[in-house]
């Protein structure tokens, strides 16, 4: 949240992918999710991120992970995939090139 936040942009925080499948249907204003792969409850980010691609389209897609490293055909199409440890310039430099 806090480096989202100190990029500038508005963030909007969910404790689980169920609840960012709930903001997303309340909400028109969301342009892209940032995710972690390992997230609580029954979805997991990969799940919410293709979840993401399938319903709402024209959102885009950060997915940050520090215990799997996903092949490039898994991960859903126009999402950027960060491993852990990342450096915070490279996610703000795509959140920014993605938010314009």
């Amino acid at each position: 949240m806090d480096l989202v936040e100190e990029a500038g942009f508005q963030a909007v925080e969910a404790t689980n992918a169920f609840e960012a499948v709930q903001i997303l249907e309340a909400r028109t204003d969301i342009r892209i999710v940032f995710t972690d792969i390992d997230m609580p409850g029954s979805m997991d980010g990969m799940t919410l991120a293709a979840a993401v691609r399938d319903r709402w389209p024209p959102i885009e897609i950060v997915i940050v992970s520090g215990h799997r490293r996903p092949k490039e055909a898994d991960l859903p199409l126009r999402s950027h995939f960060f491993s852990k440890p990342y450096e915070a310039r490279d996610i703000v430099d795509t959140l920014r090139k993605l938010g314009l």
